[in-house]
């Protein structure tokens, strides 16, 4: 049966996500986006007017599936700083996919044409995971708002960044198949987030009343 509406838009959308990672923004095309979804130009410009609103929905796309994946530091356990750890861990081990690398490259690439998207895509990416970290904090460990900030963003910035910067950078080898919670502790060495964590969060007796 062929596909239409939302259906369509769907399918359209989650080919053009395969597309751009696979070919980058430039030498995707409408006519290839078409060819891949099985679709008419006709029916792939009556749901995307053109490759830059196709491009910003799938960076809105890439955007839930990235969120929904990441989850908030609460799922990963009781205890608060290995939780913490692991959530920080969860967020190193999505980004080093190869498919989410070339997703962030491509970002930057289009940065300077489509500064909307590239927002979205950045409050996606760093800005919401360390409100959720930083939040997590504040209810476990009784800390304020701003001393929640600040010890996500150290705690992300210390360890995290730099190597997905080095990876950014070909630097270090990227995961090849989509990462696996469960694999968390292979794909990624959780020692300097440990390290980290001791160095910055309060000791253990001080967690919140939800301990």
């Amino acid at each position: 049966m062929a596909r239409r509406g939302e259906q369509l838009r769907d399918h359209i959308l989650w080919t053009a996500k395969d597309v751009f990672i696979e070919m980058g923004f430039e030498r995707t095309s409408m006519d290839v986006v078409a060819a891949r979804a099985e679709t008419s130009k006709r029916s792939l410009y009556a749901h995307f007017e053109s490759k830059d609103k196709l491009f910003g929905a799938v960076i809105g796309l890439v955007r839930e599936l990235y969120l929904g994946r990441l989850g908030t530091p609460a799922e990963y356990g009781e205890d608060p700083a290995e939780a913490a750890v692991a959530f920080c861990g969860r967020f190193l081990q999505l980004q080093l996919w190869t498919a989410a690398l070339r997703t962030l490259r491509l970002g930057i690439a289009e940065a300077e044409r489509l500064p909307e998207a590239a927002a979205e895509y950045h409050e996606a990416i760093f800005e919401i995971p360390q409100q959720r970290l930083a939040t997590f904090l504040v209810e476990r460990y009784g800390l304020g708002a701003d001393a929640g900030r600040e010890i996500a963003g150290q705690l992300m910035g210390r360890v995290i960044y730099p190597q997905l910067i080095r990876a950014l950078l070909g630097l270090a080898e990227p995961l090849a198949e989509r990462p696996d919670e469960a694999t968390l502790a292979d794909d990624v060495d959780l020692t300097p987030l440990r390290a980290a964590a001791a160095a910055l969060l309060p000791p253990h007796d001080a967690a919140g009343p939800d301990r």
